[in-house]
């Protein structure tokens, strides 16, 4: 090669060279600086020149390769974070759907227990509104000639509610002693509550004279009708003497 290809080479990789600095500059995003490479350009091209048209072509082409080469590197790293930027993007997409999802999960759930909680809360009501509803039903005791007070009591115990009873023990006990024939002299006030007049209790069966759990079923409607309660009608009592 002569000493001018030579030089004219040599000139094409300087200028190859500053061309591909100038465009990975572009590429990273700094600008081209002017100046001494700009200068060096100019005086490569003009050496340039001075080669055969032939090896001219050589070197651009040489130039332009390279130059193709930085730009699908720039073109494959601006895709590559375009892609791990999409990724982002749909990672955070499909963890908010995941949240949701399973809020609306456990909102599910928790209704469903509600739902179940109700269920079995109307159950237990009616259970107990249909034992109370039995307790009433003075048909389901059998009748007898007389009763002793243990009889009696166990009856109560049968009508009036649980939690209920003992209130509606210490009334009866302070009227009659269990005595479901017992009969207040003065007034004419009959049976286990002492009604008065007597013959109220005929709303809960015309065999109340004889019979105790008609006098009790009664007594418990006239303390819940009039007080709320047994418990409530003993709270008058304790407060007043009677009720």
């Amino acid at each position: 090669m002569s000493r001018i290809s030579a030089r004219g080479f040599a000139v094409a990789s300087a200028t190859a060279v500053t061309t591909v600095g100038a465009v990975v500059g572009v590429a990273q995003g700094g600008a081209a600086q002017p100046g001494n490479d700009a200068e060096a350009t100019a005086s490569d091209s003009t050496l340039l020149a001075d080669l055969p048209v032939g090896q001219q072509a050589e070197v651009q082409t040489a130039s332009l390769t390279q130059q193709a080469d930085v730009q699908a590197i720039a073109a494959d790293t601006t895709a590559k974070k375009s892609a791990e930027e999409a990724a982002r993007k749909q990672a955070a997409k499909d963890a908010v759907a995941k949240q949701k999802a399973a809020k609306a999960a456990a909102q599910a759930a928790e209704e469903q227990a509600k739902a179940a909680k109700e269920a079995k809360e109307r159950a237990e009501t009616k259970a107990a509104t249909a034992r109370d509803s039995n307790r009433g039903d003075v048909g389901s005791f059998p009748q007898q000639s007389s009763y002793s007070v243990a009889e009696v009591q166990a009856i109560a115990r049968q009508i009036v509610p649980s939690g209920q009873f003992q209130c509606f023990s210490n009334i009866v006990n302070h009227e009659s002693t269990w005595n479901y024939q017992a009969v207040n002299p003065s007034s004419g006030a009959y049976g286990l509550v002492q009604a008065l007049p007597a013959g109220k209790m005929a709303s809960a069966g015309a065999d109340w004279r004889t019979n105790p759990a008609t006098q009790i079923k009664w007594g418990l409607n006239y303390m819940n009708e009039r007080y709320g309660s047994p418990c409530d009608a003993w709270g008058y009592w304790q407060a007043n003497g009677n009720y």
